[in-house]
């Protein structure tokens, strides 16, 4: 095997990993969306303890990253439209490193 296709091996190893990670945090991502407007309704059991800690992954994992996005935009009066853009941005992403940054490695 040449260092050339080792080369593309990895970088094509590397390019589906990087997308797998982002494809696992879009799920999160609508995971804690839908569980925060379940929890506002109190559909779910709130005193459960499953249910806080589900509720506690899921804020943990998202609002490091939801919350520098949601100090930029502006006041929409109890509207967070903060997950529409982070998947948003997601998306560039993913579509960016797939068509821009793999063939040039390729």
């Amino acid at each position: 095997m040449s260092v050339n296709n080792q080369l593309e091996t990895t970088m094509f190893a590397l390019f589906q990993t990087i997308d797998l990670v982002l494809n696992i945090y879009t799920w999160i991502l609508i995971a804690s969306a839908v569980f925060s407007w379940l929890y506002a309704f109190n559909v779910i059991n709130s005193s459960n303890q499953f249910v806080n800690s589900v509720g506690m992954f899921l804020y943990n994992v998202t609002e490091p990253v939801l919350k520098p996005i949601r100090r930029r935009l502006p006041n929409l009066g109890g509207i967070d439209i903060s997950p529409i853009i982070l998947l948003v941005i997601i998306f560039f992403l993913r579509t960016f490193l797939w068509t821009t940054v793999y063939p040039l490695v390729a």
